[in-house]
């Protein structure tokens, strides 16, 4: 958000813990994102008390849709994405990390 900011663009904020993205949006973000789709998974703490391996999610976007459909807070952030989020057309997308991917992405 603060990087949208100091670069004068206007974003809007979906809380995905309130507002979860479905499965079909979960899988147009998985197709358009710019990078492995496997990024899109927090392999963080809960990952590792899930017991869940990276392994089964590595260019594997059907699994990886499934577990964040499953598991919200799996979800990487920030992912940025361009395109009507309530229609069913393309989307572009990308996870915000490192931050410098922020800026490329924002067009900074």
């Amino acid at each position: 958000m603060a990087v949208a900011e100091e670069l004068g663009v206007e974003v809007d904020v979906v809380l995905y813990m309130k507002e979860p993205p479905g499965a079909d949006l979960l899988a147009r973000i998985a197709a358009g994102l710019d990078g492995p789709v496997e990024d899109l998974v927090r392999k963080d703490s809960q990952f590792r008390k899930l017991e869940l391996v990276e392994d089964d999610y590595v260019g594997d976007a059907e699994a990886v849709v499934e577990l964040l459909a499953r598991r919200k807070a799996l979800l990487q952030r920030p992912v940025l994405v361009r395109g009507d989020l309530s229609g069913d057309g393309p989307l572009v997308a990308c996870v915000g990390r490192p931050r410098d991917k922020l800026y490329e992405f924002i067009g900074g």
